[in-house]
């Protein structure tokens, strides 16, 4: 029998007691298979996703092993429902320790949400921006924001003018410029904690390419257009390994204190010059408010509103 994700991350030992966890795109894949692994090391988990019979069977795998568990539905080309999962996660919990934005997905066909965004853009990065935004004054000091990136993120530079159109859509570039994204926003996000001098840590992670993670699904085929994007990953080949990655930032001793990275696995790298432009990072954050139609999402300003701790 293979081990669990959270042996592999060597974190089978760590109490996560009292830890409260949101996991999104938990109903399937590598989010299903972390969220479950929290639950064995003592966590209360968020399940998130669109198919309301998946996440009950999550949530009942959690409660089999003794974890609180609550599916939250959200449709992440909605802003309004996204504010509703933000919202619920408020009301439900006293505070957020874990934020997983794993949700995302691969689109062959171009289209316009009701913001007038690009799918694969709005999916990617925007809502997980916007959930983030919503939670920032639900954080507990000592919390992790982990992000799902991709290596794909290698094969864009920043063009805020395509978020908007169309013309010339492609499902490749377009999955490559939102895990840029990704990568940005995280980045920018941990320069604003520092700055705001709380104790939370934002990184990225290229979990891998994985066969069975239920990913494939938004591929076309043939699939080398976009595989070739994809780093060589030593040893992350399964859905386990994808959540032990997951588990690695969120949990592991090893990463407290780690923010502002980038993680291959378990192990961390460099992004791509594109990735590392805080110039680039800044744009994106005030555009991605202006779409969605927000205040700047101010952690120091978060600060002054956040929840009073409770147990870790």
């Amino acid at each position: 029998m293979e081990p669990p994700p959270e042996a592999r991350a060597g974190v089978a030992d760590v109490d996560c007691t009292g830890t409260q966890a949101v996991v999104t795109g938990s109903t399937s894949g590598i989010g299903r298979a972390a969220a479950v692994a929290l639950g064995r090391l003592g966590a209360d988990v968020i399940v998130h996703g669109r198919d309301r019979d998946a996440g009950a069977a999550v949530v009942a795998e959690l409660e089999a092993v003794g974890a609180d568990a609550t599916f939250v539905p959200a449709d992440f080309t909605d802003r309004a429902s996204v504010r509703e999962l933000a919202a619920t996660v408020r009301a439900e919990t006293e505070g957020v320790d874990l934020l997983y934005n794993n949700a995302g997905g691969f689109f062959r066909e171009g289209r316009h949400t009701g913001l007038g965004v690009e799918r694969t853009f709005h999916v990617n990065h925007l809502s997980p921006f916007l959930l983030t935004a919503e939670l920032l004054s639900h954080l507990r000091e000592g919390a992790r924001v982990v992000t799902t990136a991709s290596a794909a993120h290698r094969g864009a530079e920043l063009d805020l003018d395509r978020t908007t159109t169309l013309d010339g859509y492609s499902g490749t570039w377009a999955y490559s410029h939102s895990k840029l994204a990704n990568v940005l926003f995280s980045n920018e996000l941990a320069r604003r904690f520092a700055a705001a001098d709380r104790a939370i840590t934002a990184n990225t992670v290229h979990p891998g390419a994985i066969p069975g993670s239920g990913f494939s699904r938004f591929l076309p085929r043939p699939l080398p257009s976009l595989v070739r994007l994809f780093d060589s990953v030593p040893g992350v080949t399964s859905v386990a390994d994808g959540a032990a990655a997951l588990l690695f930032l969120g949990v592991s001793p090893r990463t407290d204190g780690v923010s502002g990275r980038y993680f291959s696995g378990q192990t961390p790298e460099t992004p791509s010059p594109a990735a590392r432009d805080s110039g680039a990072a800044g744009r994106l954050w005030e555009r991605s408010a202006s779409l969605l139609d927000i205040d700047d999402p101010d952690p120091d300003a978060a600060e002054a509103t956040r929840f009073g701790d409770g147990p870790r």
